[in-house]
């Protein structure tokens, strides 16, 4: 009677080994995913200001091309309350230092107007 029971067990866990490794393989492929599209997506709340993909033409200044720790600088600072602005400092506090480390690489990567 157990020696029938030990190798249904065996495939059992088998199975449950299986199905818990794709599981989590599918999770991190996820998470990969998101976290290459992070900086492009924060990046997307700043177009009404400085244009699609940090391309302005207008008074706003451009963030496509600049310099990626200036631009993680800048935001912080916004961030903190360390540089004076009328909308940024609200904008600003919204993001961690992940998030605007994205968003600077993603301007940063971006070809200037």
């Amino acid at each position: 009677m157990v020696s029938r029971f030990v190798p249904n067990v065996n495939r059992l866990l088998a199975r449950f080994v299986a199905g818990f490794v794709l599981v989590c393989a599918t999770a991190t492929c996820a998470a990969a995913a998101a976290d290459k599209d992070i900086g492009r997506d924060v990046a997307a709340n700043c177009a009404n200001c400085h244009g699609t993909d940090g391309r302005n033409h207008a008074a706003t200044p451009s963030l496509a091309g600049r310099d990626k720790a200036e631009l993680i600088r800048q935001m912080r600072e916004f961030r903190d309350g360390t540089r004076a602005s009328t909308i940024m400092q609200q904008l600003a506090r919204g993001y961690t230092d992940a998030e605007i480390e994205a968003a600077a690489a993603y301007f940063a990567a971006q070809k200037a107007p």
